[in-house]
């Protein structure tokens, strides 16, 4: 009887392993190694009934095994602040179609708005991917750097140099919303602002002041602020307290939040306050009334980072920083309207209005 005769395909019932190929082959498991890894070290007859054997047994290598004589996983990290927002959704979206269309395998983290999450996942996933993108980082540029020092990096809505990037432009999106708001006579304007580490969040108050000093306009920050549904519900009230007549969001589902309160309390939109979201995520246009928005190409952006990782995965890192940046435009719907006169303005109350 030959060594292939004496070993079943299954034994056990269980998932064949390279220690049965190598047994039903008669040669080591190193050579079975060899044959995935380093198809180039092993004889042609030999490879050859090595892959057919593998196959008819149904064994499939494990990626983090043939990692340890090739160096690389095929597989990418992604690492996002909320997983539950829409916009991130999307951005999901494009990086997996981008990695499958290279055969690599996208590993997923959330790192729940927190520095230290988002530390600790990008060390612990580090022998377990080829490369990291890191999706609205609230990583310090220090620590970014230092990750990037170690392991393939790309950002997006992140400008650290050295490190790559891919930036959606929302600061001229909101310059845009600015100034259509000021062409609709407003003149007093909030700003709900983000987390406290969001980068592009400090961009847009930036972008929003510029166009404020330039139109003679005066701004209000409410915020930090969770970027939530609930915190918009929240910071409602806020806006009708500064005695503003148009807020702009750090992202849509801020301002989802904000137009689900002040209908509550009675106050029109856009006849009393204008909303102006970002991000255009879906359901931005089915709100009550559709939300004026900044429509940025999420998808895109992730497409674009899987691809700029790729390429550091197949060039010298060194000196390979860059930025991919994408536009964004004001989509105008019917959240945004004429600045109300004095008398129509919303009172502001300091309670719960009476049932």
């Amino acid at each position: 009887m030959s060594a292939r005769d004496s070993v079943p395909v299954n034994p056990s019932g269980r998932a064949p392993t390279i220690h049965d190929v190598a047994a039903r082959c008669g040669v080591a498991a190193s050579t079975v190694s060899r044959a995935f890894s380093r198809p180039e070290r092993v004889n042609l007859a030999t490879r050859q009934r090595i892959l057919a054997t593998a196959e008819e047994m149904g064994y499939r290598p494990n990626p983090i095994a043939r990692a340890l004589p090739s160096g690389r996983t095929r597989t990418l990290g992604l690492l996002v602040p909320d997983i539950t927002n829409p916009f991130f959704l999307d951005l999901i979206r494009g990086a997996e179609r981008a990695a499958a269309a290279a055969g690599y395998t996208l590993v997923l983290a959330d790192t729940d708005e927190s520095s230290e999450t988002e530390l600790t996942a990008v060390r612990r996933l580090t022998r377990a991917v080829d490369g990291y993108v890191l999706a609205s980082s609230r990583l310090s540029d220090a620590r970014l750097r230092e990750a990037y020092a170690t392991s393939p990096l790309v950002v997006v809505n992140r400008r650290v140099a050295p490190l790559p990037g891919v930036l959606i432009d929302s600061a001229h999106g909101t310059r845009a919303a600015a100034e259509h708001l000021a062409s609709l006579g407003h003149e007093r304007i909030a700003y709900l602002a983000g987390p406290r580490a969001s980068w592009s969040d400090q961009r847009r108050w930036r972008a929003l002041q510029s166009v404020a000093r330039r139109r003679g306009l005066s701004t209000v920050r409410i915020g930090p602020l969770a970027p939530t549904v609930d915190a918009g519900v929240a910071a409602a009230d806020a806006i009708v307290l500064e005695d503003v007549t148009a807020a702009v969001t750090f992202n849509d589902l801020l301002a989802i939040g904000v137009l689900r309160r002040l209908r509550a309390r009675g106050i029109g939109v856009p006849d009393q306050i204008s909303v102006v979201g970002c991000d255009d995520i879906f359901g931005a246009d089915f709100c009550h009334p559709p939300l004026t928005t900044l429509t940025a190409p999420i998808e895109t952006a992730g497409r674009a980072a899987v691809d700029l990782l790729l390429g550091l995965l197949d060039t010298d890192r060194q000196g390979s920083g860059r930025d991919v940046v994408l536009p964004t435009r004001l989509t105008i719907r019917d959240s945004t309207g004429t600045a109300p006169t004095t008398t129509s303005r919303p009172v502001p109350l300091t309670a719960e209005p009476s049932s």
